[in-house]
């Protein structure tokens, strides 16, 4: 019960770390104080496709640019 709450929790941590990089694996690993390979294999452990949690609408408004509607 408890590794499943730490894995949500890390799972969790890892795609707001994500987003707030607008999907930068780079910079969310740093943000987090994992290296690009500890990032990588954690992305894979749980599942996390950038690509996918990006189609899935896990990108804000904002973070989509001008194509969203913003006049800019």
């Amino acid at each position: 019960m408890l590794r499943e709450k730490v894995e949500e929790l890390e799972r969790s941590e890892i795609l707001t770390a994500l987003r707030q990089t607008r999907w930068c694996k780079a910079k969310a690993a740093r943000m987090l104080g994992l290296s690009e390979r500890m990032f990588s294999y954690r992305l894979k452990k749980y599942g996390i496709s950038i690509r996918k949690e990006i189609m899935e609408g896990g990108m804000t408004g904002r973070d989509k640019g001008p194509e969203s509607g913003s006049g800019l």
